[in-house]
């Protein structure tokens, strides 16, 4: 009976140590990443395909400046580095150099995704402004931001084209629970129309050497 309830109250005191966060976390299935192949390759080459690209390497050290951030002041938000611009042209060229058709380029508001998007893919991208950034938003604010990612990932691409979305983590995370890393990452979505999408791979910029040879 004594070790019973030792165990018990063992328990209890780690459960209070733990915040609700980790709690939550350790309930929480672990998302599946995928390796890409070169099979993944030569499908992204006939097109049809969504490929959600997280922006470039940024300076952590200058946080965007809630709730004062200004989309049209740069200053106000966390900036897209040299390196990840470089990162960014360098992931935009390994598409081209795999024969990989883009169409439509949609870009977060966001001066670090659109300049991700202006460096890997030229400047013919297109802002859509509920890619916003979800981290700093409230639940009631991010509902429409996941209801538009949905939609771009479930929507049907014409063969012979792929769309590309260069948006954040946290959103993707909002709707399949997985925050994509490193930066610069490319998650690839097989649209389904109404059945919605599915998950195909995940490709880490440092993976497109040997996967584009």
């Amino acid at each position: 009976m004594r070790n019973r309830w030792l165990n018990c109250l063992f328990v209890v005191v780690v459960m209070m140590a733990l915040t609700p966060r980790e709690i939550f976390a350790a309930e929480e299935p672990s998302f599946t990443v995928k390796p890409a192949t070169a099979e993944t390759i030569a499908q992204l080459r006939l097109g049809g395909f969504v490929l959600y690209m997280r922006h470039g390497l940024t300076d952590t050290s200058k946080p965007d400046r809630v709730p004062t951030v200004d989309l049209n002041d740069c200053s106000t938000q966390r900036p897209l580095t040299e390196a990840g611009r470089q990162l960014a042209t360098r992931v935009g060229a390994a598409i081209r150099k795999g024969g990989i058709p883009v169409g439509e380029v949609l870009a977060s508001p966001m001066c670090r995704t659109r300049e991700t998007a202006e460096a890997a893919f030229g400047k013919g991208y297109q802002l859509n402004n509920n890619l916003m950034y979800t981290s700093n938003l409230t639940a009631a604010e991010k509902v429409p931001r996941i209801e538009n990612t949905r939609r771009l990932l479930s929507a049907p691409v014409p063969a012979g084209s792929n769309r590309v979305i260069v948006a954040h983590a946290p959103n993707l995370m909002d709707v399949i629970g997985y925050f994509p890393t490193p930066e610069a990452v490319v998650v690839v979505f097989k649209p389904l129309g109404a059945k919605g999408f599915e998950y195909v791979a995940s490709i880490p910029p440092d993976q497109w050497a040997e996967l584009v040879k």
